[in-house]
């Protein structure tokens, strides 16, 4: 039987007219989407944020559909109750309605998404409308999308000029218009970010928008401090793994130097 209790696409929507608040966090293995599932989040999504965080890209760029598929397959079998969104990787779907399908199809089939996100406004509201109605839950996301870093020269605040915050809210009406269930803004002013919560009836998830989004995401790297050199002025850091791990490892090096581990204990007879 079904979960009952599981997050959908449907039920995500709903929130906005209830009013609660969606938390949603990045995941791109078992372990991790096992333990934020647990905590009770309502999203996880596999971002091709993996291209920075876990292959060490300078930008998610290089990301292919294989390995979407595989990290999202990963995340998949670790989450009971979340709802798993996997990202569209660059050039999956920009270059015809027709790649755009055959991608998110794998991704569905493949890599366990129950959604996938797309970046982009009026110009991706065509697929988004197509993928809808085949059956396939559509995320959307607008401001600063990182698959148009080069596009913007860098990681920079996008909607400060009157035009391209137009734009920005233009993109987020289309794509609710073609029937995503949510969209994702990212690195705007908040002002702006409360505009678009107001003006579009589907669920606003910000990272870097201010609090009148109708939901957050953060990296979960970003989150749980896991590079102690790297902390965006939009996250918070709720752990210091990374220090915590770097002690870790340098006693478990000196427990082995010194011939303390493995102790009896931790032998077989």
């Amino acid at each position: 039987m079904a979960n009952q209790d599981k997050v959908t696409a449907v039920s995500l929507r709903e929130r906005k007219r209830g009013g609660e608040k969606i938390v949603a966090v990045t995941a791109y293995d078992v372990t991790f989407a096992r333990l934020a599932d647990r905590a009770g989040v309502d999203v996880v999504l596999v971002g091709d944020s993996l291209g920075m965080v876990i292959q060490g890209h300078a930008n998610t760029l290089p990301v292919t559909l294989d390995e979407m598929v595989y990290h999202g397959r990963n995340v998949a079998r670790g989450v009971a109750h979340a709802h798993v969104v996997v990202d569209m990787p660059f050039l999956s779907y920009q270059a015809s309605i027709e790649d755009g399908i055959r991608a998110a199809g794998r991704l569905v089939k493949e890599g366990g998404a129950e959604s996938v996100k797309v970046e982009g406004g009026e110009e991706v509201a065509e697929l988004v409308a197509r993928l809808v109605a085949i059956g396939i839950p559509v995320m959307g996301h607008v401001g600063m999308t990182p698959q148009s870093v080069h596009k913007f020269g860098g990681f920079k605040l996008q909607g400060r000029g009157e035009a391209q915050a137009r734009a920005i809210v233009a993109g987020a009406r289309a794509l609710a218009e073609a029937g995503a269930y949510s969209v994702v803004l990212e690195s705007i002013p908040a002002a702006l970010a409360t505009e678009i919560s107001a003006t579009v009836d589907v669920p606003t998830i910000g990272i870097g928008a201010g609090p009148r989004c109708d939901g957050q995401v953060l990296v979960m790297h970003d989150l749980l401090g896991l590079d102690p050199d790297w902390s965006p002025r939009f996250a918070r850091r709720y752990a210091e793994l990374g220090q915590a791990a770097h002690k870790a490892f340098v006693a478990y090096a000196a427990d082995v130097r010194a011939s303390r581990f493995p102790s009896k204990k931790e032998s077989f007879t």
